[in-house]
């Protein structure tokens, strides 16, 4: 049992249904084969993306334009059930829903919605997100990839994105751009000429997710390719907002998973005559992971009602990832010492997620940015410069 506060009875019936569904997709279509996609550094994203659809889950928290239009708790639910299966997998449908069709939903104009929503929430096309660049990575305002507008009324794009989900096997990126009026969203077909993508490779977390380099050298769009409803950091940063809600459910589910692991394993190793299990000092570790499971789960509902009606602030869901990011990654740690040996083998998924959730920490915002985040929201004071 690892739901000792008995969290999920706090979901209505049609959230548990969504539990039980998206659970059941991980358990049949994912669970057998991640451990394989992790070690190939593969990620199926043309074969999922269908069922992903097909399930309702990608765009889910949007109305219109195909998407379900469900509650922020939902789709909390549904991050958690996902990332339960791995980080890659929620990465790819927080991406696709939360940086590449967000922007479109909210700043778009209705042809680009007309064109792109549909087909990104059917799983028909893969979006992707390009803010982060090789040298700017926590000051998006410094980015060098810069727009320009013609007499014609096109515009130009030149420059480099880094660290892009989905950016290889993407149909349309989002790509954010310094412009002479300042930093705008532009919405890019990826069989644009100019145009290219690369897969990052030899990496040891998140290998079940693609991952890519995007380059941008005279990309010549037409005058309605930029997003017509907002300017500044406000588009991107409202972007990384939504994705980092759905991070700060989705990593209880793999926090969950962990502890789910280690309680089984110290059932059932079997060492000085009895289960490690029945060791005190196991059983403190699994308490404590417990206590940081639930802790993390509450503070996830806590914030689902508060985006359900509209109260969340950019602060509070800089507590959320910051507070459940780390208290996950401690769970996976203390995890792997209960299995020994056998928590760093792909028989189980402790060393998997851990590795993933390294990643976690940082993306989305490094745990500095949102303690700066919380630090300025307790004083008043800006101590980021």
């Amino acid at each position: 049992m690892t739901d000792l506060l008995r969290i999920d009875d706090e979901f209505t019936h049609e959230q548990q249904l969504i539990r039980d569904t998206v659970r059941a997709f991980v358990d049949d279509q994912v669970a057998p084969h991640i451990s394989e996609w992790f070690e190939s550094g593969v990620f199926p994203s043309r074969e999922l993306a269908p069922a992903l659809g097909e399930l309702g889950l990608l765009g889910m928290h949007l109305e219109g334009y195909g998407c379900a239009g469900l509650d922020a708790t939902s789709y909390g639910i549904a991050c958690r059930e996902l990332e339960a299966g791995d980080s890659g997998l929620r990465s790819f449908v927080s991406v696709q829903g939360s940086l590449a069709m967000f922007p479109i939903w909210k700043y778009g104009s209705e042809e680009q919605k007309t064109t792109w929503l549909p087909r990104l929430a059917s799983g028909e096309a893969i979006g992707c997100f390009g803010l982060t660049e090789p040298d700017q990575g926590s000051d998006p305002g410094a980015m060098r990839t810069y727009a320009k507008q013609e007499a014609s009324g096109d515009w130009v794009l030149n420059g480099a994105k880094m660290w892009i989900t989905n950016g290889s096997v993407a149909d349309v990126a989002v790509v954010w751009a310094g412009t002479e009026g300042g930093i705008r969203g532009f919405v890019v077909p990826t069989d644009t000429p100019g145009f290219s993508a690369v897969e990052m490779h030899r990496k040891l977390s998140l290998r079940a997710s693609v991952t890519s380099s995007l380059y941008l050298d005279d990309v010549r769009l037409p005058a309605d390719a930029v997003l017509p409803h907002v300017s500044g950091l406000k588009g991107p940063l409202s972007c990384l907002t939504e994705a980092r809600f759905g991070i700060l459910w989705g990593v209880t589910g793999a926090a969950r998973s962990c502890l789910s692991a280690a309680i089984d394993y110290a059932k059932t190793r079997v060492q000085f005559d009895r289960p490690i299990g029945a060791f005190q000092l196991t059983q403190e570790k699994l308490a404590w992971m417990a206590v940081a499971t639930e802790q993390a789960g509450l503070t996830a509902l806590h914030l689902g009602r508060l985006k359900d009606t509209g109260r969340l602030t950019p602060q509070q869901v800089s507590f959320g990832k910051l507070a459940n990011v780390r208290a996950a990654l401690d769970i996976a740690r203390q995890a792997r010492t209960i299995l020994g040996a056998n928590g760093i083998t792909l028989e189980y998924p402790v060393i998997r997620h851990m590795n993933n959730l390294e990643s976690v920490l940082t993306y989305e915002g490094t745990q500095e940015i949102h303690l700066l985040t919380l630090g300025r929201a307790l004083t008043g004071l800006d101590a980021f410069r």
